[in-house]
């Protein structure tokens, strides 16, 4: 076990993730295994603060995030973990891949792992996929902005781009639907349509088509929930445009577009730094 050096605490902040549209494409390798598609990174997100002891806290509350064990034990050391966010859990945002990045780079440099930041990447990515909870947040977290995942899996495989655009973000949520229920059942449906999406953004790479291909994935793949399309509706009835969070019962819009719908919704921005680690008294 790596025991503390030097700083005997450390807090990394990790951007939400919405994605908009994905494919799946498991592999026997977790570092291979991962998604193509595209998302934004949030500027709403995840504080992690690792310090000695043992356990994870989310918002305060003690809570059971498997990736997180995975990383401590893959980073050979043990640690409190303590999240705090504003994000709504289960809805979407990646929040467990924040949490779980967020852990690699805090407890790196508080137990001088010796880790490069690809590697901590790919730990979390690697976390994540084997308990079934995401996989494409965490590389798309650690990159920022608003990108778009060429190639699945972490660093050593995985190949991303991204949209040079920083537009507003507004977003609602209904409520949870389950990443692992999603992804453990028949995805034939889904990732074919991801993959049309993603050759469809390609050919034109702005917002209003990653908009636009994020909301028509969402048809075609058959996740759209009731709610969810009343209110993305209700949105194109006002001259904007919003699409379903990958996977929660959530709505997303650029600019005012569930403001002018008649919503009062959360607003961020685009995260463009990606997750990083920060000053604690900051």
């Amino acid at each position: 076990m790596h025991q503390p050096a030097g700083r005997p605490a450390a807090t990394a902040f990790v951007p939400g993730h919405v994605t908009g549209f994905f494919s799946a494409h498991p592999a026997p390798d977790p570092g291979a295994a991962g998604s193509r598609g595209a998302g934004v990174a949030l500027s709403d997100g995840v504080t992690v603060t690792v310090t000695p002891g043992s356990g994870t806290r989310l918002n305060g509350e003690t809570v059971d995030i498997a990736p997180v064990g995975t990383v401590l034990d893959r980073l050979g050391t043990e640690a409190s973990v303590e999240a705090e966010t504003p994000l709504p859990i289960g809805s979407g945002f990646g929040v467990s891949g924040a949490v779980a990045l967020g852990t690699a780079l805090a407890a790196n440099a508080a137990f001088d792992c010796g880790r490069t930041e690809n590697e901590l990447v790919e730990v979390a990515h690697c976390a994540e996929v084997e308990a079934g909870t995401g996989l494409g947040d965490v590389v798309a977290q650690a990159r920022g902005g608003l990108p778009i995942r060429l190639e699945p899996g972490g660093p050593r495989h995985g190949t991303l781009d991204g949209l040079p655009a920083r537009p507003r973000i507004e977003y609602v949520t209904f409520g949870e639907l389950s990443t692992e229920t999603v992804l453990s059942g028949d995805t034939d449906r889904l990732s074919a349509a991801g993959a049309e999406a993603l050759d469809e953004l390609l050919a034109e790479p702005t917002v209003d088509r990653f908009i636009n291909t994020s909301r028509e994935f969402a048809d075609a793949a058959g996740l759209l929930t009731d709610d969810v399309s009343e209110a993305i509706e209700a949105v194109e009835a006002a001259g904007g445009q919003a699409a379903m969070a990958m996977l929660g019962r959530t709505v997303f819009a650029t600019g005012t577009g569930l403001s002018d719908a008649g919503y009062e919704p959360t607003v961020c921005r685009v995260d463009a730094a990606g997750g990083r680690l920060v000053d604690r008294d900051a």
